[in-house]
């Protein structure tokens, strides 16, 4: 039809022929010369893409992002294969890819970085067995060589050398510590309750939170935990089901920053149930003793 060619050829393509039925077209492509196979209804209602021109970008985006394109995913339409420049095959998204080429992120090989995390992790003495186990992209899942201890590190800290073993080590992660409820009056009357880790309470009340030594204040409840490093982990644990569960009763910093040395971790004081049921709930489990 008269219309059809010229659709095609406004869009940058002319007709070859029909194939395999009547609703499907043969279009060469006049940038590459190339045949695709295109339904009647897109050529008509759409902007037809030619295959090769397609992948001939793709070619020139990763060799830009300094990759060599392989293949497409065959699982994932916005996926490839690449060749990084180590060797090593890596699957990528189009969209990034050129994001890299365009010098707006780096790029860098998994492969590689794995061996490298690993030979940092093996110079201060520790085996990494994977990715942190609570999904915080700043740490990984270590053990001790020396006595087969596994937890949680920063992987800043283990590349500055700041870590302690919670198993044979003598600093705080491997101190027994306490998880603890902790209740404030500001001077506007309002009571606000504080969930958080210390090896001592009390001390920290009294020493370390308060900025003025006559604001009333009390600890609810004190859990008796084996370690700092587990005493660290359940805190975070309990804050996280805390702010998704209960996002309006996190009271701001402005509240209180004039009266407690924090930035967070203050709810409202109605959460004082809801905080003391959880600390309660973690001493009958793990058998270890509450006051």
């Amino acid at each position: 039809m008269p219309n059809w060619i010229e659709a095609a050829q406004n869009k940058g393509y002319d007709i070859v022929a029909r194939i395999i039925d009547r609703l499907h077209l043969a279009l060469r492509c006049h940038h590459c010369g190339e045949l695709i196979k295109v339904r009647l209804y897109t050529l008509m209602s759409a902007q037809p893409l030619c295959s090769a021109c397609v992948r001939k970008q793709w070619i020139l985006t990763a060799q830009a992002a300094g990759l060599t394109y392989l293949y497409r995913c065959h699982d994932d339409r916005h996926y490839a294969i690449y060749q990084a420049q180590c060797g090593h095959k890596i699957r990528r998204q189009f969209e990034f890819v050129e994001r890299v080429a365009a010098g707006k992120t780096d790029l860098r090989c998994n492969v590689c970085h794995k061996d490298s995390e690993m030979r940092e992790a093996a110079k201060r003495g520790w085996e990494l067995l994977g990715p942190d186990p609570e999904s915080d992209p700043n740490y990984r899942h270590y053990r001790h060589s020396d006595c087969g201890h596994e937890q949680r590190i920063a992987r800043a800290n283990l590349q500055t050398d700041r870590i302690c073993c919670g198993g044979c080590g003598e600093q705080w992660p491997a101190a027994p510590s306490y998880l603890y409820a902790m209740r404030f009056t500001l001077p506007t009357s309002r009571e606000l309750v504080k969930l958080g880790y210390s090896n001592n309470p009390e001390s920290r009340l009294r020493h370390q939170l308060l900025r003025d030594a006559d604001m009333p204040c009390e600890i609810l409840r004190k859990v008796s935990v084996t370690s700092g490093q587990l005493a660290i982990r359940l805190e975070k644990r309990l804050h996280k089901k805390l702010r998704e569960s209960f996002p309006d009763a996190v009271v701001p910093h402005a509240v209180f920053a004039d009266q407690i040395k924090v930035k967070s971790e203050i709810y409202d004081i109605a959460m004082t149930p809801v905080i003391l049921a959880e600390l309660d709930a973690l001493a009958e489990p793990t058998s270890v003793s509450a006051s």
